[in-house]
């Protein structure tokens, strides 16, 4: 993102997702955004970090991009899109769960609307993933994880309730109960990475 030639409302929503309060259980940076999507963008990454955890994270992982084109795209209904990704492990049994897709979906909505974030024109796939290894990884446990990928059209530019619920879902998806303790991006900053 160029700061000199952003927009006041594309700067004001990127205020508004800097300032949002997230909990603490996940470690937030803002990182390089795709330049050829959109006029504008910005972008942050996060992994879901339990107090023992050191750097990476075995819990879960996504990424919150945020994209503006003044000139209202119509297949977004609007000058923003918010396009999110969300990754978490998951016990073997949960993974064979034929609704996981359809209830992973359903805590992405319950939790924008739970925020308060108003959107529009959601789109997205669910993606249950099972996996088995073979040769030298042959006799280790079978894997299964969930993937989000989905994206909406905010009808606003304070995003900070669009990010909160993002990462709301990061956090169920990764096992996490319900928590009331959130801290501001702003006070937990790390450098672009």
């Amino acid at each position: 993102m160029n700061d000199s030639q952003a927009p006041r409302e594309f700067e004001a929503a990127v205020d508004a997702l800097r300032k949002a309060s997230l909990r603490p259980e996940l470690r937030v940076r803002e990182i390089a955004s795709p330049g050829s999507v959109a006029q504008q963008s910005f972008a942050f990454a996060a992994d879901v970090l339990t107090s023992t955890d050191d750097e990476a994270s075995p819990h879960g992982t996504g990424r919150f991009i945020l994209l503006y084109d003044p000139e209202q795209v119509d297949a977004w209904g609007g000058s923003f899109r918010v396009v999110c990704f969300a990754q978490a492990p998951l016990e073997q049994e949960i993974g064979l769960d034929p609704f996981l897709a359809d209830v992973t979906w359903s805590w992405l909505i319950d939790a924008l609307n739970g925020r308060g974030a108003n959107y529009s024109n959601p789109s997205g796939t669910a993606t249950r993933i099972l996996s088995t290894g073979f040769g030298e990884l042959a006799g280790g446990p079978d894997g299964a994880q969930i993937e989000l990928r989905a994206s909406w059209t905010p009808d606003s530019f304070d995003l900070s309730g669009q990010i909160e619920a993002w990462a709301d879902l990061l956090c169920m998806l990764s096992g996490l109960p319900p928590s009331s303790e959130a801290v501001s991006l702003d006070a937990n900053r790390r450098e672009r990475g």
